[in-house]
């Protein structure tokens, strides 16, 4: 079981789903991200792709995220995420889409929406990082000073530009690995 490791939920463990879909961050993993990610969570407005048990969006709150939204395709992952929610006191912070992250994103732009940080952590190897990541660029969801940080797979290289994001780090823990892209204006 995952458990909340920093803020105001510090110490509340959350839920996983029980699929063989998903794959948690690790909470040495996360740790290692949200000291990255700390000056800028502050009041933030957070978007959680293929979100699975909500782990990183929720850290967010509880760091100071002021609101974040979860995407998963997968009902019992959804359910998953309502659940954690309630159990940190984040539900009225939150909302939950529960459909494919394409067209997620493509609903997200249409209402406007455009996000501070963006947590990714697609399927390894399937090329969803590059194709998600245009589609961010793409559809202008970002805030100009945004970060997101994606989670793949040592093997799957992370392009250094895609569109206007550019890639500014990549930390290696074994054999996952966290790039972090904000808007570089050369899209």
């Amino acid at each position: 079981m995952l458990r909340i490791i920093g803020g105001t939920a510090r110490g509340i463990r959350i839920q996983t789903p029980d699929t063989i879909k998903t794959r948690p961050t690790l909470d040495r993993v996360k740790e290692s991200v949200f000291n990255i990610l700390m000056p800028y969570i502050g009041d933030t407005v957070v978007l959680d792709l293929f979100s699975g048990s909500g782990n990183l969006g929720i850290e967010a709150l509880s760091r100071g995220a002021k609101y974040a939204v979860f995407v998963d395709e997968s009902k019992i992952c959804r359910r998953v995420i309502a659940e954690n929610l309630k159990k940190t006191k984040f539900l009225e912070q939150s909302f939950i889409l529960t459909m494919d992250v394409f067209r997620a994103l493509k609903f997200l732009k249409e209402k406007g929406e455009k996000f501070d940080i963006i947590f990714m952590d697609p399927p390894y190897n399937m090329n969803f990082l590059s194709k998600t990541l245009q589609m961010i660029d793409d559809f202008g969801i970002i805030n100009e000073d945004g970060i997101i940080a994606c989670e793949h797979d040592e093997v799957e290289m992370s392009p250094e530009q895609v569109g206007g994001l550019s890639k500014v780090r990549t930390k290696a823990y074994g054999d996952t690995m966290f790039s972090f892209y904000v808007e570089s204006g050369q899209g």
